[in-house]
């Protein structure tokens, strides 16, 4: 799991957030600042630029829209709160984002519609557990999690305010993307090895 290399007690906001060099990338989750080191691994981004490809080729010409990281998410406790007051910004591998007037030149102020994170032995108890449960508060409409290391995925959807049974896929199958009525999102691609 990342670790918070700053001190726990001291909370930060996205103002802070803005001040840090740009050769570190940092993800603040409830004003705590978590390190994003080290790089991931070619497996890693081998399976993000396929899933990219796959939603980059389908969302051509459609209102939603597709980013990979490093793309900030500003997560909000309060609708109108300025940016010097958010205390959670991530940065997850890829997000899909359906309504325009949540995008600004920083990225995403808000909650998108699917957020994607592709596990890494450095990331992955934050993915599954505190990204989860973050995500859910925030009103995430989906959140899918990939392992590279067992070719596997799983997808949970919101369900009113809370994340219903998870939805899990591998290699082999293909995954419907039920937010776009003929997306099927192919995990032999995804997964090839």
């Amino acid at each position: 799991m990342g670790l918070a290399v700053r001190n726990r007690e001291e909370r930060f906001t996205y103002k802070d957030y803005l001040q840090w060099t740009d050769d570190e990338r940092w993800e603040l989750i409830n004003g705590v600042a978590y390190d994003m080191s080290p790089a991931p691994s070619r497996r890693h981004q081998e399976v993000v630029v396929e899933l990219v490809s796959q939603f980059h080729n389908y969302l051509k010409d459609k209102p939603c829209q597709v980013y990979v990281a490093p793309f900030d998410v500003r997560l909000l406790e309060v609708e109108d709160a300025a940016d010097e007051e958010i205390e959670t910004v991530v940065q997850p591998d890829i997000v899909i984002v359906c309504e325009r007037g949540k995008l600004d030149d920083r990225g995403c102020k808000g909650s998108p519609d699917i957020i994607i994170e592709v596990l890494s032995p450095y990331t992955a108890k934050k993915d599954m557990i505190t990204k989860y449960h973050l995500y859910e508060r925030h009103g995430v409409k989906q959140y899918w999690i990939f392992d590279p290391a067992t070719d596997e995925a799983v997808v949970f959807k919101l369900k009113g305010n809370k994340y219903g049974e998870s939805q899990e896929y591998n290699k082999g199958e293909k995954i419907q993307v039920d937010m776009f009525e003929d997306l099927e999102i192919d995990l032999n691609a995804i997964f090839n090895r």
